[in-house]
């Protein structure tokens, strides 16, 4: 018997068809990260949700999901998808992998790329990109520097053998997203004090309006889709997409944790911070019923959570690359500082940025953050 003959008889990766193989797939990264005491688990119930036919993804996308099993074990898993909205915008030949989890075995990663690969060019698929947990505007990346340090909200966290891996499988670095660190209580530096007060008498910040909530997720999108429509990989937000991520957060992030910036009564920027809900997950191991839910408004409520995320921002591209534009940057920046101070927010993420978006990076380094987490987004043509 030849070495692909065995390897075939102690590995079978099977397709995620029903609600007990989505059990395993979602229960998976309990077993990879046993031993990381950085992980952070998911909410199970949350994760159940993501994957299902409600998620709004799914109205312009379509997967297949597959789990890994080595001697009878679940090992390893992955997902593929179809974007239309990205082959719209890149080309009729694109697809995506992500969801991917695997123990340090490289037969098994290996066999599980290649069986979404397959399915990938069943669809037309001649360049294949990933990770993307289910798309860019999602969690998305491998954690290739920072792993000393837990994930934040709503981003991921990896083994460190993934990029090796990849590598191995044929993929190349496509691009780097950064997560940024900050000291919320930092003193605003001389040129951030100066644009503003230049340019204060043109902007008027304000909250988000709860009364209004729908027509101020729209509001957002709106300003999202155009600042980041010229960004390495964009694909917009759907109308329903963006008013599920809004309804999700609707009653766990205070209002003046969003700003608004208006240039003559238009809204022109906005900032969205979100209080960093992983300190509390960390010790729900996954589990929102029956007390998690009462855990986490508790920890809430008494502003016992000491970290935060900025996980949207946003500044019309009219402004770019304009002394107005950066005022805007650095007023919405501000604004939810003083917020989050008086809620006993101590430090920040900023994330994710392009590693090539020098002019946020600058920012960034002005306010004195710094780089703390790299993730690495890689592509391959079949």
């Amino acid at each position: 018997m030849n070495n692909s003959s065995q390897i075939r008889k102690v590995i079978h990766i099977h397709p995620v068809t029903s609600y007990r193989d989505m059990s395993t797939f979602i229960d998976l990264p309990w077993q990879i990260y046993a031993d990381d005491p950085m992980w952070i688990p998911p909410l199970r119930l949350e994760r159940r949700l993501h994957y299902s036919k409600f998620n709004p993804f799914f109205s312009h996308a379509k997967w297949q999901a597959w789990i890994a099993y080595k001697n009878g074990q679940a090992v390893g898993r992955i997902s593929a998808q179809i974007d239309t909205l990205h082959r719209q915008r890149y080309g009729a030949d694109t697809g995506h992998f992500g969801s991917l989890e695997c123990i340090q075995d490289v037969t098994v990663f290996a066999e599980l790329i290649q069986t979404a690969e397959q399915w990938l060019a069943t669809q037309g698929t001649h360049r294949v990109s990933g990770p993307f947990n289910l798309s860019i505007n999602q969690e998305c990346g491998v954690l290739v520097e920072g792993f000393d340090t837990p994930p934040v909200v709503m981003m991921p966290h990896s083994p460190r053998w993934y990029d090796t891996f990849l590598q191995q499988c044929g993929y190349q670095p496509a691009k780097d997203l950064l997560a940024y660190w900050v000291e919320v209580d930092f003193t605003p530096p001389r040129v951030m004090r100066t644009i503003t007060q230049k340019y204060s008498n043109q902007i008027k910040l304000r909250t988000l309006r709860h009364d209004r909530f729908d027509e101020e997720m729209e509001i957002l999108r709106d300003i999202f889709n155009d600042a980041w429509s010229d960004n390495w990989g964009f694909v917009p937000f759907t109308q329903a997409e963006f008013a599920e991520l809004g309804n999700s957060l609707r009653w766990l992030v205070p209002s003046e944790f969003i700003q608004i910036a208006e240039v003559g009564g238009t809204p022109a920027a906005f900032m969205a911070a979100l209080p960093n809900l992983n300190e509390v997950f960390a010790e729900l191991n996954g589990r929102l019923l029956p007390f998690g839910w009462f855990h986490l408004i508790k920890r809430l409520k008494s502003k016992s959570i000491r970290t935060a995320r900025i996980p949207l921002m946003g500044v019309r591209k009219q402004f770019h690359h304009t002394a107005l534009g950066m005022a805007l940057a650095f007023m919405v920046i501000d604004a939810p500082r003083q917020a989050g101070l008086a809620r006993g927010i101590k430090e920040v993420e900023m994330s994710w940025i392009l590693e090539d978006n020098q002019a946020m990076r600058n920012i960034l380094k002005s306010i004195g953050s710094r780089e703390y987490k790299r993730y690495r987004l890689y592509e391959k043509t079949l």
